[in-house]
């Protein structure tokens, strides 16, 4: 009983505080008959430049097309080595660059109430309409979709990974996506294809994990820049076939079948090496694998590679490597086909997540995850290699071109948002409900979060309103060359930043 009336005390209140005057703008749904041509939107996520990945890739690709369609975009994630604070990009994009402390895998400390001020703050002084979140690994994510769904901001989610539903860190993760989809308006996801193991459609994977209705679940592929991935076959050697290797070092990648892979393959083949491009905890495993068979001759580690400099190692390869154990889209294999398949480049991969519909069926082998059969395809591969059976590199490209598009892929997006605005605000009481509805436990612990939560909203509504909230004045940019270094100078003001 006490626990109701303390519901609905809060319920009243936080609808007097909040729903007066919290946001700036209108929280109901957008009527169907008003057309707008632009959005305001927010994209977080931990994973973002200067970090290099697929996810990285994602958002700065996504977000660049859709300012090119006329919507203002925002990115927010936590700092990184010398960059702090707000950053602005040569295409007009503008970047927070958070303090918050980074835990493990470049994401920040799981706290809750201690971003809801930044979140705040940007939602109310971007005026943001719709909060994009990218990546069920990233806290920051999940915990600005949080907040944003209890100040009325529209959320839309996009899952790039898989994961499996028997292990305590997967059983956990799994928890909380579910509680942070508890409102989310629309959930994009990367790829359809049925995956090997424990894993079912990406789709699916994300509609059992999180318990979110499917009806509100879209597939949006992600695409290329193939002008940067073009081929060159002159930078081969005509006498040696390379295998290129090009991801995080991490478990998830199958680094450690790929430790046992590389002394059988070179023992196997005289004329075949190895380039490694990428770092991460389990960079050390592959470093004994090499001086324990006396290869560092044959396998080379290039460490990290920034993301404008993989094409320079992808072309150095007759064959590029993907061992991963889970993968719902691999950037990389598309990078490497774009680059150039079986007259200089053939990709080779495990068959799981949605690695088997990134390409066709003649432009990949694919093989099970283990050893035995990744050697067994992979010396398929060099035999054919060695006997010259190709295709024409930039016919391959061309196919490449056709098949993905980042202006496509906005474009999507876009009717994802246009649904996503339809949605009504959810009530309070709703909030409580769904999350209750989640487990006993469970459901009665996240309305403790919610609770205080409102509270904290509250306090920060009463002691900074939002009437000493400045809006941002998006500026438009003009980026010159000055004395050898790249400037962006701001119309209204001539004020200048120097680029970073």
């Amino acid at each position: 009983l006490q626990f109701i009336l303390l519901f609905f005390f809060i319920h009243l209140i936080a609808q007097y505080y909040i729903l007066s005057g919290m946001t700036e703008r209108k929280i109901s749904a957008v009527p169907s008959h008003r057309k707008k041509n632009y959005y305001r939107i927010c994209m977080v996520s931990d994973y973002f430049c200067p970090n290099t990945g697929g996810v990285e890739s994602h958002i700065y690709h996504l977000a660049e097309c859709l300012v090119q369609r006329g919507h203002q975009i925002v990115i927010v994630t936590h700092h990184y080595e010398g960059r702090r604070g707000i950053r602005y990009l040569s295409n007009g994009l503008k970047i927070y660059y958070l303090p918050f402390v980074i835990l493990f895998n470049q994401c920040v400390i799981p706290s809750l109430l201690s971003t809801l001020p930044a979140a705040r703050y940007i939602l109310q002084h971007e005026k943001i309409e719709i909060l994009h979140s990218h990546s069920s690994l990233s806290t920051l994510a999940q915990e600005f979709m949080f907040h944003a769904n209890l100040i009325g901001v529209r959320t839309v989610f996009t899952d790039h990974s898989l994961f499996g539903f028997a292990d305590m860190a997967s059983v956990a993760g799994n928890k909380m996506l579910e509680c942070s989809l508890v409102h989310c308006n629309r959930v994009i996801c990367v790829s359809h294809t049925g995956a090997a193991i424990v894993f079912v459609f990406s789709k699916e994977n994300l509609v059992l994990r999180s318990s979110f209705p499917s009806e509100r679940v879209y597939v949006i592929p992600n695409a290329l820049d193939t002008h940067h991935f073009t081929p060159d076959p002159s930078q081969r050697c005509p006498s040696k076939i390379n295998i290129v290797i090009a991801c995080r070092l991490t478990y998830r990648k199958g680094i450690d079948l790929l430790a046992r892979v590389i002394p059988r393959i070179c023992n196997e083949h005289a004329d075949v090496d190895f380039i490694i491009a990428g770092d991460g905890p389990m960079r050390i495993l592959l470093e004994e694998v090499r001086e324990s068979g006396y290869l560092q001759e044959r396998v080379k580690m290039v460490g990290n590679i920034p993301h404008n400099k993989i094409r320079q190692i992808l072309v150095l390869g007759n064959i590029f490597l993907n061992t991963s154990l889970t993968e719902a889209f691999c950037m990389t294999i598309l990078e490497a086909a774009s680059c150039g398949i079986f007259s200089s480049l053939h990709v080779v991969a495990t068959r799981v997540g949605g690695v088997p519909e990134v390409l066709p069926k003649d432009l990949i082998t694919l093989a099970d995850v283990s050893v035995d059969d990744i050697v067994l395809v992979l010396g398929k591969v060099i035999n054919r290699c060695r006997a010259g059976l190709q295709l024409e590199p930039w016919k391959v490209h061309r196919r490449i071109v056709g098949m993905y598009s980042w202006t496509n892929v906005a474009k999507r997006t876009e009717r994802v948002y246009m649904d996503a605005v339809q949605d009504e605000r959810h009530s309070y009481a709703n909030i409580f409900a769904k999350h209750l509805s989640k487990g006993f436990l469970f459901g009665i612990l996240m309305c403790i979060f919610v609770f205080l939560d409102l509270l904290y909203l509250i306090f920060l509504r009463i002691c900074d309103s939002t009437k000493n909230v400045l809006s941002a004045r998006h500026k438009n940019i003009k980026s010159h060359e000055q004395n050898g270094e790249r400037q962006w100078v701001f119309n209204n003001n001539n004020s200048t930043l120097r680029q970073s």
